[in-house]
């Protein structure tokens, strides 16, 4: 384990959504939401350790007017399809449209992410035949290949008397496109999903021998905040919700003892050295105070471990 990396304690300061991307060249890259909530910027680094150190330049900023002028929440940075892209959340600018969250796409026109431009796609385009598709409060994407096959995972709001935050998944034909309906992965069912909203959200993708792991975020964002896990076979059909196990209990929770409070939307990397890293935001204190959670600022990156047991990852604070 790489001995420079400093684990459950904050690592960058106020970036929540936590996003780490090794690429194959072994240069790390680094995106979060920031706490303005109004633009998208990366850092990077040739070690996993040096990224807190690193410069963030931006890339992206906010609309002022429309579509993408509002919230823009956890951006994640990818290479597929040849190219670099990075997936967001955001609202509308106009006040009474801000809660329109839809996923976005932007695409790098060259392959230095940090100094060649990079162009709006716009919205995740669904397919032809799905009539809900990012039609609703939509966001949190993320990308994961299996098989020379993309897949996508998303959270999605439906309302059933109730707001509910479920999980979709579906095929990409590019970077951009669904080339399959979307499919429910999973809905909250149990209660530590239930505290105050209905929520799943945050997916995050580990791959080992044969399996894939899901992790997810349930609950609002106080420290009812937790993880929990789906578990697939990577040779199973992964559009059929028969394909993937969900943990009875979260996997990962507040540590009172470590001062961590409400951890989650995390992602996935490796060290120098090849281990697993969780990468996860967390506070450090309990008692945000009055007012909306979403003026706290104080949701910091943070690093932790992962071990595995039985070909299990088990997250332990």
């Amino acid at each position: 384990m790489d001995s420079k990396l400093t684990f459950k304690k904050p690592w960058i300061m106020q970036r929540a959504d936590p996003y780490v991307y090794k690429h194959t060249d072994g240069i790390y890259y680094f995106t979060a939401t920031v706490p303005e909530y109004d633009r998208i910027c990366i850092r990077c680094a040739n070690s996993l350790s040096k990224l807190p150190e690193a410069s963030e330049k931006e890339i992206w900023h906010k609309h002022w007017t429309g579509v993408m002028g509002h919230f823009v929440w956890a951006p994640e940075i990818h290479y597929l399809f040849g190219k670099w892209y990075i997936y967001f959340a955001a609202g509308e600018a106009e006040p009474d449209r801000i809660w329109e969250i839809r996923p976005y796409v932007l695409e790098c026109q060259g392959k230095d992410p940090m100094n060649d431009p990079w162009i709006e796609k716009g919205k995740l385009v669904c397919h032809p035949e799905d009539e809900f598709s990012f039609r609703a409060f939509s966001l949190d994407a993320t990308v994961f290949e299996v098989n020379n096959e993309w897949y996508i995972i998303w959270a999605e709001k439906v309302s059933v008397g109730k707001q509910i935050s479920n999980l979709y998944i579906g095929r990409l034909k590019n970077a951009y496109t669904l080339d399959t309906v979307q499919v429910l992965l999973t809905t909250p069912d149990y209660d530590w999903e239930r505290h105050n909203f209905w929520v799943n959200e945050g997916p995050a993708v580990l791959q080992r021998d044969g399996k894939i792991f899901v992790t997810f975020s349930a609950s609002d964002t106080s420290s009812a905040y937790c993880m929990g896990m789906l578990t697939a076979d990577s040779r199973s059909d992964l559009l059929d919700p028969k394909s993937w196990d969900k943990s009875r209990y979260p996997v990962f929770k507040t540590s009172a003892e470590n001062k961590i409070y409400g951890p989650g939307h995390n992602s996935f990397t490796v060290d120098d050295e090849g281990n697993d890293i969780l990468v996860f935001h967390a506070r450090e204190y309990e008692d945000i105070g009055q007012g909306d959670p979403l003026n706290n600022p104080d949701r910091h990156a943070m690093l932790l471990p992962v071990t595995w047991e039985n070909g299990i990852p088990v997250f332990r604070c």
